[in-house]
């Protein structure tokens, strides 16, 4: 099976971040409130993809982006996630690509429906957010 990789952005804004509610065509994870991202195209740093898809997706600029961890998500096809943290970027947010975009609190990640997304949760917190 051929593994697809993408980067997924992890928009944080203080004790909260940005999540999606997929498109109920889209033929990964249909309807799924997820952490955005997308494919990394053909030569394409993780990096290089991450700023793409944010402007792309968002029409944002990002500042300094954290890597958090890879983790893989048997879907459609086998995907191999590059989560990133951004908490500095330039420009409005705009919603080009989901069916709706929510601010969720840290506390409310119980409503993301991807197992994937809760890890990189975790780890996230575990890396970047002092304190319990």
């Amino acid at each position: 099976m051929e593994i697809v990789d993408c980067v997924c952005f992890l928009l944080v804004d203080g004790d909260r971040f940005l999540a999606e509610r997929r498109r109920p065509d889209r033929d990964v994870d249909p309807g799924a409130v997820a952490i955005p991202g997308g494919h990394l195209e053909q030569g394409e740093s993780t990096l290089e993809a991450l700023h793409r898809e944010l402007r792309e997706e968002l029409g944002l600029a990002a500042g300094q982006a954290r890597f958090i961890c890879t983790l893989l998500h048997p879907s459609q096809e086998l995907r191999r996630l590059h989560y990133f943290a951004v908490s500095d970027w330039s420009g409005e947010i705009e919603n080009n690509e989901a069916e709706a975009l929510l601010w969720l609190r840290f506390s409310e990640a119980g409503r993301l429906d991807l197992p994937v997304d809760h890890v990189a949760i975790g780890e996230y917190r575990r890396l970047y957010v002092s304190g319990p």
